[in-house]
């Protein structure tokens, strides 16, 4: 496919390099990041979006968005889809989907997870919202980005998978940090404890699969000195997204609110911004109960 890519940072970088490693002809654009190798540089994102079969946007904010898709979309050919993989808010994918289909194109909301690691291996997961047909197009490229594409339903639907998703994420990472901290004062061995909750139920894919202490289970950011995997901050982005959400809906988030308050007062007061969104657990450990 000929495929234009827009936002080419941390995530989109690897992902626009992926597609033109399986052969696709990638045509790139970014303010700032440069293109990866195998991808051609574009002046504008709306001379990457013109003649292209699928625009992937890969950008930091809803607002961006907006700003993006109005410029593209009237570039796009009939036809072609625009796939968006960044997390924003539901609103701006709605808008967005419904003005690319009034202008006769496919939309998909199709957020990601798996990290920088994921996107650069090529295992992303993808939550889409959209229409079948334009799922159905874009799937092959999912297919080569990463290891899971799963279609939630219509516009927003991806977007309402991924902050629902992150909301569990926040909340789990959370407590598990808090619960080590809590073991080191009880006098618990950190590896004992991995022992028994890995195995019984406080089971998570925050315990077992990303554990926040080092040098226990499988290989995570708390063995890199808490070099981000997923940086704090963008757990607060999304975990914010959840909340303004849930206010929009009347659903009630206790614990979804809870962890954006430690989550917000983590990266914005207390040092966490530019750390792994696990490093609440030496946060944790150094302090007291006040």
């Amino acid at each position: 496919m000929k495929i234009g890519f827009i936002g080419l940072g941390n995530m989109g970088g690897p992902m626009a390099a992926n597609l033109a490693s399986a052969g696709h002809k990638v045509t790139g654009f970014d303010l700032v990041a440069p293109c990866p190798q195998g991808v051609a540089r574009a002046t504008s994102a709306t001379d990457a979006a013109e003649g292209a079969d699928v625009v992937i946007t890969m950008l930091p904010n809803g607002a961006i968005l907006r700003d993006v898709a109005a410029s593209v979309i009237p570039a796009m050919r009939a036809g072609a889809v625009l796939c968006d993989c960044s997390t924003v808010d539901v609103d701006s994918a709605r808008v967005v989907a419904q003005q690319a289909v009034a202008a006769g194109l496919g939309a998909l909301d199709a957020p990601v997870s798996g990290g920088v690691g994921g996107a650069s291996a090529g295992t992303l997961t993808f939550m889409a919202g959209g229409s079948d047909a334009a799922f159905a197009t874009v799937l092959p490229l999912f297919d080569i980005m990463g290891q899971k594409a799963v279609h939630c339903g219509s516009s927003g639907a991806g977007q309402a998978a991924k902050i629902c998703n992150n909301m569990i994420l926040g909340a789990t990472m959370a407590v598990t940090c808090e619960a080590f901290a809590l073991a080191d004062k009880l006098g618990l061995d950190r590896a004992r404890m991995f022992d028994v909750v890995s195995t019984s139920s406080g089971y998570s894919w925050s315990m077992n699969a990303y554990c926040p202490a080092p040098g226990i289970g499988p290989q995570s950011p708390a063995d890199n000195d808490y070099k981000p995997g997923f940086a704090a901050e963008l757990m607060l982005k999304d975990l914010r997204l959840s909340q303004q959400a849930a206010e929009s809906v009347d659903a009630p988030t206790p614990i979804g609110a809870r962890a954006t308050e430690l989550y917000a007062r983590f990266v914005e007061d207390e040092g966490g911004k530019g750390r792994d969104f696990s490093a609440l657990l030496p946060h944790f450990a150094g302090r007291g109960r006040g």
